[in-house]
């Protein structure tokens, strides 16, 4: 499992690279480099794993780019889907997310040009630049939806950068697609009580197994440590309890050392219905704050490594219940038709 490790939120990789080699682009009104933009027609732009699967996972990842040089001193601020020096890290969260979460679902993550760690400096920087990767993702989704999904039914799930992506493509797909959405996994991003009232498409998780949702969780030591601060909306990602029941988790703390050499931890999670963050107690590793923006219980990096197995048995479920679902629908109507 450690291989897998480096996998979930390890951006320091990208960041660190000098001189990594690039393939044409543009420069934006700003003046900033931006890489050649990827083509989905394209099988090396995507990370897929078809198992036969009645139901995919559509993923999108977090951020795993920092700001590198290229060989002409040109400072880039997107991540390059071409270059295999900076599709790396990429490849090593779809890969990980995979192993993890996907169990019987079919797999599928674009690669996009992601804006770097450093981009989210501040609001003006952020809002500029991620356009460009949201844009990505949109026409990504839309080639998956029309020639890879095949009418299945699908779960979209986005962490951190990939969660902001994940809500804005909610906000724009239509009532026919929204009603193959087995449910959106908004994971390590806040949901303003704005974007709750103007984004239709969000429907907040109230349990387990309810259909279309969107499950939505930050997980922090205390409300205080929040990096983005309260949420409006927010669910318990072990118990899936909306309520401040806590629940017990025992799991390996670190993704970043074998887990045979770890002793597990016993946590204690809980909702703060107050601020829609989910509290977790008891947790001992030092190695998981964010480069650049992590704050001190502040567990953004540990969003997927903690709650894994609660995340797949999750998706597992609400995948058979859709299936269920359509399978009863079906039948109802062949029913009403022999009559």
């Amino acid at each position: 499992m450690n291989r897998i490790a480096k996998l979930l939120l390890c951006p320091l990789i990208a960041m660190m690279a000098v001189g990594v080699g690039c393939t044409s682009g543009d420069r934006t009104a700003d003046g900033e480099w931006v890489p050649q933009e990827p083509d989905y027609a394209d099988s090396t732009q995507w990370y897929v794993t078809a198992r036969d699967g009645a139901a995919d996972l559509f993923y999108i990842i977090s951020t795993e780019t920092g700001d590198y040089l290229l060989p002409n001193g040109t400072q880039a601020h997107f991540a390059d889907t071409h270059s295999d020096s900076v599709r790396t890290s990429l490849h090593g969260e779809m890969l990980g997310v995979d192993t993890l979460l996907s169990g019987n679902l079919n797999f599928f993550s674009p690669y996009y040009r992601q804006c770097s760690l450093q981009s989210f400096a501040d609001t003006a920087t952020m809002a500029r630049r991620l356009p460009v990767a949201t844009d990505d993702v949109r026409r990504a989704f839309r080639y998956y939806l029309d020639n890879l999904n095949h009418g299945r039914p699908f779960i979209l799930a986005g962490f951190s950068q990939g969660g902001m992506i994940m809500l804005e493509l909610l906000r724009e797909i239509d009532e026919f697609t929204r009603g193959r959405m087995i449910a959106a996994y908004a994971i390590g991003v806040t949901i303003t009580p704005k974007m709750l009232q103007t984004n239709k498409n969000i429907t907040p998780a109230q349990g387990a197994d309810d259909l279309g949702v969107t499950v939505c969780y930050n997980s922090v030591r205390s409300p205080e440590c929040a990096m983005h601060g309260s949420s409006a909306i927010g669910i318990n990602p072990v118990n899936w309890c909306t309520d401040a029941t806590p629940t017990a988790l025992i799991t390996e703390p670190s993704p970043l050392l074998p887990v045979a050499e770890q002793t597990k931890d016993t946590l204690t999670v809980h909702l703060d219905t107050t601020s829609g963050l989910t509290i977790v107690e008891g947790y001992t590793a030092t190695d998981y704050r964010l480069p650049l923006f992590g704050k001190d219980g502040n567990y953004h990096t540990r969003e997927i490594w903690l709650y894994r197995d609660c995340l797949r048995d999750n998706m597992a479920l609400r995948s058979r219940l859709w299936l269920r679902r359509r399978a009863l629908m079906g039948a109802s109507t062949r029913h009403l038709l022999s009559h």
